[in-house]
């Protein structure tokens, strides 16, 4: 039997055992050897020449737009950017991976307009792979759907899941150290739904046989299996419903419904004609916030501040991180920095290399010769 036998008869398996107290820890055996076997046969691809695209990150973010065929994902780049995309009225229009550079708030953001997905991208179907391959390299996931067709956002989900991109959540708050002996001892921080022994097989099935585990969350086996793979992508997203231009406004509650089904906040979807490039400002500053991203404005000695090309950072980096993206030896060359705006006590304050910069803070770094 090959791989694939081997994980379609692991899939009928876990799909046709009933899930309860008593088979909780043979259903987690089964999920456990489904990803080595998956992780297995895509290594197998790879060495293949399935490797995926090679698009070469630039810019302060990269965005990967993510849809089904002709949803406008085309159309909305060369919009925002300086991209010329090909965009037609049929399906498959986009054949390659299409970068390009949406400049907004003094930061370069990369926007892949990557091609359609269909169902079974994970799997292969239509260069699927080599497509979801792009994403995981991404700092934002954008859905892009058209206000007909919202029920397509869980097949989405469901293509890049499958491709171990982890949307809007975290790691597992897991860790497992080996050890020499002494079995699997197994120490949470809350109550825990599964019980220890189910988590010991978990394990023994992942290949550890003494280990200290500490879980600080209420984790499922998913999430328990998710840890242990150690190759999951966590990225936020966002959504964004096109083709709104074309809609009655009577029908727009029929959207809203729609979009609630899906578990999605209707005040959170974007609502955009890429056609028309209505919605598109909202959409900017949506992206703007959702990366994270924060003006520095470079206080530079004889020359004033720079108010035109801010420094791009994320939210929560400190000055360490901004001497690093600047360059030029200053992190080995740094005394003290001085900073005012939003995160300074008071106008040109001194600090040192933890301090946390806030959004369109004015930085002077002084600096050894």
């Amino acid at each position: 039997m090959g791989l694939e036998e081997e994980i379609e008869s692991i899939r009928e398996e876990i799909t046709s055992t009933p899930y309860n107290k008593s088979t909780e820890a043979h259903i987690g055996r089964l999920k456990a050897k489904l990803a080595e076997k998956k992780e297995k046969l895509e290594s197998q691809a790879s060495a293949g020449g399935g490797d995926g695209y090679a698009v070469e990150k630039h810019g302060d973010a990269t965005v990967a737009l993510v849809g089904f065929p002709s949803v406008g994902k085309s159309t909305l780049l060369n919009a925002l950017t300086n991209a010329e995309s090909e965009v037609g009225a049929y399906e498959f229009t986009t054949i390659n991976v299409h970068p390009g550079m949406l400049q907004y708030n003094g930061a370069n953001i990369q926007l892949m307009d990557v091609p359609g997905l269909i169902e079974g991208a994970a799997g292969g179907r239509g260069g699927g792979r080599e497509v979801l391959s792009v994403v995981r390299t991404a700092d934002l996931v954008i859905f892009m759907l058209s206000v007909f067709e919202i029920e397509r956002y869980s097949r989405l989900r469901e293509e890049l899941y499958n491709n171990k991109v982890r949307i809007d959540t975290g790691p597992p708050s897991l860790k497992v150290t080996k050890k020499g002996k002494g079995g699997i001892n197994v120490t949470s921080s809350v109550d825990l739904d599964l019980s220890e022994e189910v988590i010991k097989e978990i394990l023994r099935e992942k290949g550890y046989v003494n280990a200290d585990v500490v879980i600080r969350e209420n984790i499922t086996v998913d999430r328990l299996i998710d840890g242990l793979m150690k190759n999951r992508v966590y990225l936020p997203s966002m959504v964004i419903a096109n083709k709104a231009d074309l809609i009655d406004h009577d029908y727009l509650e029929n959207v809203h419904e729609d979009l609630r089904e899906e578990g999605l906040d209707p005040d959170d979807v974007v609502f955009i004609s890429a056609e028309a490039e209505k919605g598109l400002d909202a959409l900017k500053e949506t992206i703007w916030k959702k990366l994270g991203l924060i003006r520095v404005y470079m206080d530079k000695p004889g020359r004033g501040t720079d108010f035109e090309e801010p420094l791009i950072i994320k939210r929560g980096e400190t000055i360490e991180d901004a001497c690093k993206k600047l360059g030029a030896n200053l992190l080995d060359r740094f005394r003290f920095a001085r900073v005012t705006g939003p995160s300074a006590k008071h106008d040109a304050q001194q600090v040192g290399l933890d301090h946390v910069l806030e959004d369109e803070d004015i930085l002077r770094i002084i600096a050894r010769k």
